[in-house]
């Protein structure tokens, strides 16, 4: 694969594309991805390319203002979850702090996250030297990542 570029881009189910990016755009200091140019807005850009006004939804994504982390993909899909995901991210929320001051940065993302529709599932709290703690978490639609 010599010379070749790669990009990890994350796809996520949905029911609602839109207010899943917003959120994880929220949660990460991403930003939900703009149209390409000439297009100021998504309805513009989507009438010109013919998607018929009821699949205008159908898909969202929310990316990394600096390029560098990896761009998260919301599609829209029929049926809701239905079993604990098999793969999850871990929203680093307080790198290279432990103890007290680990869990109270924890908290804080936890209460900012609840207030932008967020739901708290378990806190792990500190078990040196192997369990740092963090704070189990769901997205609006139910989908577990923890804070960490």
């Amino acid at each position: 694969m010599t010379g070749m570029s790669l990009e990890v881009q994350v796809t996520i189910d949905a029911a609602d594309p839109g207010a899943l990016a917003e959120f994880w755009a929220t949660a990460l200091g991403y930003r939900v991805q703009p149209p390409p140019p000439p297009f100021t807005t998504w309805d513009e850009a989507l009438e010109a390319w013919g998607v018929p006004a009821g699949r205008r939804h159908d898909a969202s994504a929310a990316v990394d203002p600096d390029g560098h982390g990896p761009r998260l993909f919301f599609q829209r899909v029929p049926e809701g979850k239905s079993a604990k995901n098999r793969l999850h991210l871990d929203v680093r929320a307080a790198p290279g702090l432990a103890g007290d001051e680990r869990m109270a940065a924890l908290e804080t993302a936890a209460e900012r996250l609840v207030a932008h529709g967020a739901t708290r599932l378990l806190r792990v709290d500190p078990e040196p030297p192997l369990v740092p703690g963090n704070i189990v978490m769901a997205d609006p639609e139910g989908n577990e990542f923890c804070l960490d």
